[in-house]
C-alpha cells in the first residue's frame, strides 16, 4: 500500500509494515504461530465477525492478520507510539473497519478515548512486558470491564518461569545462537530498524517524539503465565490459562 504524505511524496507503508514484521520475527521466529492460535481462539469463542480491540497495536500486526482471516471483523487499535501509529495509519488508510486511537495505557482514563464501551475480544502481543506489575494488574482490572460476557482477552508475551533456571539458560543460548546466524545473514535488530525510521523523511519526526516518550526501550516486568492467569481471574475473568507456549513465551487466554 502506497499513500501520499502531506509533503506530496509517497511512502511505502506496506514496506514499513513488512520490515517491522521481519524485525520482530528475528526475535520471535514462531511469531506467526502465536497469531494463528490467537485467531483460532477468537473464532472459537466469538465467531468470524468480532469487534476487536488491538491493545498496544504498534503498526497493526494483529489487526492486519485479523482482517485478512475475518473480512467482516472490525478493529480498534490503541497505542501511544507516534511512529508505529503513523505506519498503521498509512497502511490501513481508507479501511473503515479500522479505527486507530492514541492513548497511554497507564492513564486511568484511557478507555474514554475508545469508540466502543465493550469488545468481543481484546488482543495484544509482545507489548505488555513494557509495564511493571502494578500498572499491568491495574490494566487487567480495566479490561475486566471492557470485555463483554462470553468475550475473551489474549496476551502473547515473554512469560518467564523462574523455577527452571537451567532450562531457561539453555533455551536462551540456543535462541540467541539462531539470532546470531540470522543477523549475520542480514536481519535487522531493534536498534537498526529504528535508525532507519529516524532517517526516513516522513517518520523522522514521529520517531524523535517516540524516543522522547520511551527512551531506548521501556523496561517492565515479565511475570509467569501463572501470574497472568491468576491476576486476570482476580480482575473478573471467569477462566484463564495458557493456550499456546514456546520455550520462552506464552499466550494466555482469559474468558469473561
Amino acid at each position: 500500500m502506497v499513500a501520499e504524505t502531506s509533503t506530496g511524496s509517497s511512502t511505502d507503508w506496506r514496506g514499513w509494515q513488512d520490515s517491522w514484521d521481519r524485525q520482530q520475527e528475528w526475535y520471535m521466529p514462531d511469531r506467526e504461530e502465536r497469531f494463528r492460535v490467537m485467531l483460532d481462539m477468537v473464532e472459537a469463542f466469538v465467531g468470524p465477525a468480532p469487534r476487536v480491540l488491538d491493545l498496544a497495536c504498534g503498526t497493526g500486526s494483529i489487526t492486519d492478520r485479523l482482517l485478512k482471516r475475518f473480512p467482516d471483523a472490525t478493529s480498534t487499535g490503541v497505542d501511544l507510539d507516534p511512529a508505529l501509529l503513523a505506519i498503521a495509519e498509512g497502511y490501513f488508510a481508507g479501511d473503515d473497519r479500522v479505527t486507530l486511537v492514541r492513548a497511554d495505557l497507564k492513564d486511568p482514563g484511557w478507555t474514554r478515548a475508545l469508540p466502543h464501551d465493550s469488545y468481543d475480544a481484546v488482543l495484544t502481543a509482545t507489548a505488555l512486558h513494557w509495564l511493571h506489575l502494578e500498572p499491568l494488574a491495574a490494566l487487567y482490572g480495566q479490561l475486566g470491564g471492557l470485555v463483554r460476557d462470553g468475550g475473551v482477552f489474549m496476551n502473547a508475551d515473554h512469560m518467564r518461569d523462574e523455577s527452571t533456571p537451567r532450562i531457561n539458560a539453555a533455551e536462551r543460548a540456543h535462541r540467541h545462537a539462531a539470532m546470531d546466524r540470522a543477523k549475520a545473514a542480514g536481519a535487522l535488530d531493534w536498534a537498526e530498524w529504528w535508525q532507519l525510521a529516524a532517517e526516513d523523511p516522513v517518520l523522522a519526526g514521529p520517531t524523535a517524539e517516540r524516543f522522547a516518550i520511551y527512551g531506548e526501550h521501556a523496561e517492565g516486568d515479565t511475570p509467569s503465565a501463572e501470574w497472568h492467569a491468576r491476576t486476570l481471574r482476580e480482575a473478573g475473568f471467569a477462566e484463564a490459562r495458557p493456550v499456546w507456549s514456546s520455550p520462552s513465551d506464552a499466550l494466555v487466554l482469559a474468558l469473561k
